[in-house]
């Protein structure tokens, strides 16, 4: 068993065609044609135990490769693998792979789902005393009549530091618009057979009991970086309403996570880290209150026709800023941070990194909601702004209960994270619905739309005092929830 740890950069073709023909390198790429079959039984089992199984054709050689995931944090890959040389096409799934252990009675049914052929070009690269392999991977994934373009890079080292990964990979985006890549072939393969998704929802943070503090944050922050660029994808190829939404989601909850997290942290690294989210998260929260607006609006009248054009303009402009050097640099940024950066060896921090997870998310909730409920004591008679900052709080307790709910995993605190976890949506609804009704009148005011009479009718129709109502039965809801830390 080997240990493989990579990052990986996304391009488009023209991008790739130039990287393959320039000169950025001494050494002359290796070409070569290659093509893998990706094997699963009928029901995914191995694609739900975080394996993959392949048999991959280079030249005459068949070489087989499992690979079990271990850690993905943002663009970084490290994963557990076996590999072996093979005859033919068909498995071998013996007691050499960790698969009859998973699979049981079902290992003799894995069979065929998909193929990745690729032509890689391959430049063994020293930078210093580290030695990396990179590779230019052109080609594409294909499951039954679906199809999915590959066009990445791949850096690996074979010796030195991850350190030197990110020196090669920002030498190569000083020229090339390359950006941080989160999803592997496999995963390509295994998306060609479910629905097209257009947007992308917080996947769950899974940590181990034994973990530390910083073994959290590195989970956290990596799941928070890989659901913000499943999402720019789809916003560099259309206006999605929802993949612009859950965008936003991804930068609020880095945010949070950097907020949360700051007592393992140290340096000049998170006021820039959150000075720049805060300005791209603004930009999307532009267009996300046209959406919001929009799908309030009677469509026909000219209210919706001014909001629409706004709406385009508002989407041009995050196209633009996600289209810069900026945006490509600040995901690529975070995740040399995350996995190298100085905040890992500070000695001021040691004892906090080293925390156990669990005594810190312990700690960290307890004092996320005795600020909500502090904040939220006067909720029916508060100003919108006041109630603003008791949703901010109660967010970042949502975000707090998402990252390190995993930590507490038996069955009765399963039903009481459940519980506290539902009763906080309902207060996040409530105080969501009056912060966009606050927000509408300055939206329209800024556009010069505040005295149309279809506005008008638009703010009139909704009663704030219900909705206060509401706000204030499910926070006095969720003070009643017993605790799943506690």
């Amino acid at each position: 068993m080997a240990q493989e740890v990579e990052l990986k950069l996304v391009l488009d073709a023209a991008a790739a065609d130039a990287f393959a023909g320039g000169d950025l390198f001494d050494v002359p790429a290796s070409t070569r044609q290659m093509r893998a079959i990706y094997f699963d039984t009928p029901d995914l089992a191995l694609s739900q135990g975080g394996v993959s199984l392949r048999i991959r054709q280079s030249g005459d050689t068949l070489t087989q490769t499992i690979k079990v995931a271990d850690a993905k944090a943002a663009g970084l890959f490290a994963r557990s693998e076996w590999e072996i040389e093979v005859a033919d096409m068909n498995p071998v799934v013996d007691d050499r792979t960790p698969i009859p252990t998973l699979l049981g009675d079902e290992a003799g049914t894995v069979t065929p789902i998909f193929t990745v052929a690729v032509e890689r070009l391959t430049w063994m690269v020293d930078c210093g005393e580290a030695s990396i392999e990179l590779v230019l991977d052109r080609g594409y994934v294909a499951a039954g009549d679906r199809q999915s373009p590959v066009c990445e890079i791949e850096l690996e080292f074979k010796r030195g530091e991850p350190a030197a990964l990110f020196a090669l990979a920002k030498t190569i985006a000083a020229e090339f618009p390359v950006r941080l890549g989160v999803v592997t072939k496999s995963e390509r393969g295994y998306d060609l057979l479910r629905p097209a998704s257009k947007a992308f929802k917080a996947e769950k943070v899974a940590l181990s009991r034994t973990a530390s503090a910083a073994d959290a944050f590195e989970a956290v922050v990596g799941s928070c970086i890989r659901q913000y660029r499943l999402n720019e994808t789809v916003l560099l190829d259309q206006a999605d309403a929802e993949a612009l939404h859950q965008a936003r989601v991804s930068l609020r909850r880095l945010r949070s996570a950097l907020s949360i997290f700051k007592s393992l942290l140290d340096g000049d690294e998170v006021p820039h880290f959150q000075s720049e989210l805060r300005w791209l998260s603004s930009l999307l929260g532009e267009a996300r209150d046209l959406d919001v607006l929009l799908a309030k609006a009677q469509p026909g009248v000219s209210l919706f026709q001014e909001l629409d054009r706004a709406r385009n303009a508002a989407y041009a402009a995050v196209r633009t800023a996600l289209g810069s050097d900026r945006v490509r640099a600040l995901m690529l940024d975070l995740t040399e941070w995350l996995v190298c950066g100085a905040w890992r060896t500070a000695p001021s921090m040691r004892d906090a990194r080293d925390a156990p997870a669990r005594q810190f998310a312990a700690e960290t909730l307890h004092a996320l909601r005795r600020r909500v409920r502090k904040r939220g004591k006067s909720l029916a008679s508060q100003t919108d702004e006041e109630r603003h900052e008791v949703r901010k709080a109660g967010k970042r307790l949502r975000y707090g209960a998402e990252f390190l709910g995993s930590l507490f995993p038996s069955q009765k605190r399963a039903r009481r994270y459940g519980k506290f976890f539902k009763s906080l949506e309902k207060l996040q609804d409530q105080l969501g619905g009056l912060n966009d009704m606050a927000t509408a009148p300055s939206v329209l005011g800024r556009l010069g739309l505040r005295d149309d009479p279809d506005a008008k009718r638009l703010l009139a129709h909704r009663k704030k005092s219900k909705i206060i109502d509401a706000a204030a039965g499910a926070y006095a809801d969720l003070l009643d929830r017993k605790t799943f830390w506690g």
